[in-house]
């Protein structure tokens, strides 16, 4: 059972105690490991407080229910718990998980590896997507998924996915799309964002669609790794047409030329200084 003072107590330490950065690509909070202590194999991930009681409630609730889907639908979840954490007088959300490997993220290594080693990672990351939809199929709840290339490791021949927030389980559109700027961790986009919640609520929309989520892995690898777009684009039909049924139509048809990320999108990546080059357009 997780100490939870003890976690506390980290999440109040300075960077230097707490350890290794994971990723600085994320859009709600900045992972991280700790170098030593007990909590040395996890990855610590903390988000914004709200003084809403009832939203928290939910959060937690939908958050544990969907751990709980993705651990049905086989996508390779590391052990992965979600806390309310009383901290200062406020109930903070952390996510405690088992740390993988830092030296097999995808991303890294799709940005290093050949040719047929990228198309290797990009097979395993397709038969997880494949698996979840399938399974999402007997599902009667909305429920959604993020298959980036950054929300996956590859261990072992095969992708583990590790991405749980936000939670795309039972939440509305709507409500989705203004969890996306409440838990923002960049205090401008909560004050921009309300000016453009239209586009902001868009930006869910290919999470909740089985071909939408293989086009935009195959999109993200063809950003990453431009030179070797034509045979990701080919591998993306050729993956659809084996394991995408019955979306593979509709997926086909979105891969004839490398996909774009919206205006948009690549618009708030850079106002808010995420990092993400060369995995955004340039353009």
């Amino acid at each position: 059972m997780t100490d939870l003072a003890a976690l506390a107590d980290l999440i109040r330490a300075d960077s230097a105690s707490r350890g290794q950065t994971i990723s600085k690509l994320g859009y709600f909070c900045a992972p991280f490991q700790p170098r030593s202590g007990p909590f040395a194999d996890k990855v610590i991930k903390v988000y914004r407080g709200l003084p809403d009681a009832e939203a928290l409630d939910k959060l937690k609730r939908c958050h544990d229910h969907y751990v709980e889907a993705l651990n049905a639908a086989d996508v390779g979840l590391p052990e992965t718990e979600f806390h309310l954490l009383e901290m200062d007088g406020a109930r903070i959300p952390v996510i405690v998980q088992a740390a993988l490997p830092t030296d097999r993220l995808m991303r890294p290594l799709m940005q290093a590896g050949s040719r047929d080693e990228t198309l290797e990672m990009m097979e395993a990351a397709g038969v997880v997507i494949a698996r979840f939809w399938h399974w999402a199929e007997g599902s009667n709840a909305r429920v959604g998924f993020h298959p980036s290339i950054r929300n996956f490791a590859y261990v072992d021949g095969t992708a583990r996915f590790f991405d749980t927030f936000p939670p795309l389980i039972h939440y509305s559109r709507d409500e989705m799309g203004k969890l996306l700027l409440l838990f923002s961790e960049k205090r401008l986009m909560r004050m921009v964002g309300p000016f453009l919640q239209t586009k902001v609520t868009g930006i869910q929309d290919e999470w909740y669609s089985p071909p939408e989520t293989l086009v935009g892995l195959v999109g993200s690898a063809c950003r990453l790794r431009p030179e070797f777009a034509q045979d990701y684009l080919s591998w993306g039909r050729d993956f659809a047409a084996r394991e995408m049924q019955p979306w593979a139509e509709e997926a086909i048809a979105g891969m004839k030329t490398p996909p774009r990320l919206p205006g948009y999108w690549t618009g708030f990546r850079k106002i808010l200084g995420l990092q993400g080059a060369p995995n955004i357009d340039k353009t």
